[in-house]
């Protein structure tokens, strides 16, 4: 149920929608009655959303600024006015920033800062930036200049408020809807709930921001600032202060004669290498997060800030998405269609030839074709009816990754709408699929787990043991008891296997004379034994 004070909240919501004009939005025709807008003959449409987004709250503005970053799904106007909340929204005064400043840090903020500018430099939904300089060290004339993020006051009251709203409608959607049961909206917003909590949590996202670095350190494709930890709290947090271009300024970078052809290609490979190599990727990409160093327009480089939101995924699910991009890149539809089974994204009845073609039919068309000559609308109305139809669950877990995805399209469209995102991103996806898949890695993997070899291995000599005693012992151990000798007669035969086809390989790598077929150095028989060793091992190694 709803409770009385979140109606009241729908009401507050309903009221600064009218009260701006957009009552056509809430489904009215005659929204003239009763309460009128005092802007609906003043400001353009896109004006007013942007400004009844912004009267609503932090919850409002996140989602408007997600809107904005999918200017091909939007008017212009309504496009441009929904950037401004990127990092325009109205600011709270610089002289409420000194008084939160001076209560996290305990002492007058002149004692922390040598100088500090009271008016911000950005200001968005959740907090907002000014320009700083340190004390001077000894022996420098003058201290380094470093960005102060400052939470909002009261935020974290007001987006409590919305997110209870979103889980009590989401509550009585699940099951009111036919698709509650699918698209699990309960879930998703608890998924929301956990992004938007972190973000409010500013030493968090100073240990986020330190890990980006980290990850990225010494590369040409992306910089991140340097944190100063010692002057972070819960609510604020100081960093190196960068320079560069906005990413959205296309006057600018053109002035400075920057690739944007390089510079579209640069931010898929960086998307994909954060997801997939390092498995902790930036979730929050709108143009107000992103600057270019243009020092070399032809290898432009990005400077990313903001780092509340960043996400990672499971082994399990990584794995299979990687597996779905590789197959996608190659055009193996039946591949995909296997996986999601496996995966039990769909049911496991599903037919797999039937899933497949309906695959096929939404993504063959736009294979090969520049964003520009993609309509995205109509490809996600065609995957959600696809979805729909063979009742595929919605993941909570990988929505912020698909919220991240569009972003990072969407800013590829605007930079460089002839980018080719399949050409760009299947080379980075192959390398991933050889580092991961091949015979490689299952050495890798075996050599990771060769302690738990010797760990296991008076388990199973127990079990061998235990196998060998008197038939009436066995009848009368209990159920758990037989199939815990069962499990454990499973795991010896996979690691007796897997011992015997390492020893075969290396009889075979020393007896190999040498016209024989080689990969990497190493006999082929012996690799294909060794690869197949390796993997019995695992399997029984494993709980």
């Amino acid at each position: 149920m709803i409770a009385p004070r979140q109606m009241l909240r729908l009401w507050q919501i309903h009221s600064v929608m009218r009260r701006h004009g957009l009552g056509e939005l809430l489904g009215e025709r005659a929204w003239r009655v009763g309460l009128k807008s005092r802007y609906a003959g003043e400001q353009r449409i896109g004006q007013r959303i942007r400004m009844a987004l912004e009267e609503l709250g932090p919850v409002f503005v996140k989602f408007g600024q997600a809107l904005s970053t999918r200017p091909d799904l939007l008017p212009p106007e309504i496009a441009g006015e929904l950037a401004k909340l990127q990092d325009q929204v109205p600011p709270f005064s610089g002289e409420q920033a000194i008084v939160e400043l001076e209560r996290a840090y305990g002492r007058p903020l002149q004692e922390v800062f040598a100088d500090f500018d009271p008016i911000p430099l950005a200001s968005a939904s959740i907090a907002q930036v000014h320009v700083a300089r340190l004390h001077p060290a000894e022996g420098e004339a003058q201290g380094m200049e470093v960005a102060v993020k400052v939470l909002r006051p009261n935020v974290r009251a007001q987006i409590h408020r919305d997110v209870d709203l979103m889980f009590a409608i989401a509550r009585v959607a699940q099951k009111l809807l036919k698709e509650g049961a699918r698209l699990r909206p309960v879930e998703v917003i608890a998924e929301y709930e956990k992004v938007i909590f972190d973000e409010l949590d500013m030493l968090r996202e100073a240990a986020n921001a330190a890990q980006l670095r980290r990850n990225w350190l010494g590369s040409d494709l992306i910089y991140h600032p340097a944190v100063f930890f010692d002057l972070c709290r819960q609510n604020v947090m100081v960093s190196e202060r960068i320079y560069g271009l906005a990413v959205d300024d296309v006057e600018a970078l053109r002035a400075a004669n920057v690739s944007f052809k390089a510079l579209a290609e640069r931010g898929v490979e960086i998307f994909f290498k954060q997801t997939f190599r390092d498995n902790f990727f930036h979730a929050d990409m709108h143009p107000g997060n992103i600057f270019v160093d243009p020092a070399d327009p032809e290898k432009p480089r990005y400077i990313g800030v903001d780092f509340g939101i960043v996400g990672t995924l499971t082994e399990s699910d990584q794995r299979y998405l990687a597996q779905n991009f590789v197959a996608f890149f190659h055009r193996d539809y039946k591949r995909v269609a296997e996986l999601h089974i496996e995966s039990g994204w769909v049911p496991p009845e599903t037919r797999v030839e039937e899933f497949e073609g309906a695959i096929r039919s939404v993504c063959e068309p736009i294979f090969n074709k520049p964003l520009k000559d993609i309509s995205f609308g109509l490809v996600l109305v065609r995957l959600f009816q696809t979805a729909r139809r063979f009742r595929m669950e919605v993941q909570p877990q990988l929505v912020l990754l698909q919220k991240t995805l569009l972003n990072i399209e969407g800013l590829g469209r605007q930079l460089y709408p002839d980018l080719d995102l399949w050409e760009t991103a299947k080379p980075i996806m192959d390398d991933w699929a050889r580092k991961h898949m091949g015979p490689r890695a299952v050495i890798d993997e075996f050599v990771r787990h060769a302690p738990t070899l010797v760990d296991a291995l008076p388990e199973i000599i127990s079990a061998i043991k235990r196998r060998a005693q008197p038939e009436a012992d066995v009848a009368a151990a209990t159920r758990a008891e037989i199939a815990e000798l069962q499990r454990l007669h499973r795991r010896q035969n996979w690691v007796v296997a897997g011992a015997s086809a390492l020893i075969s390989a290396s009889v075979v790598w020393a007896a190999a004379g040498t016209g024989a077929s080689v990969l990497l150095g190493v006999p082929l028989p012996a690799v294909l034994l060794g690869v197949a060793g390796a993997g019995c091992l695992l399997k029984g190694l494993r709980p």
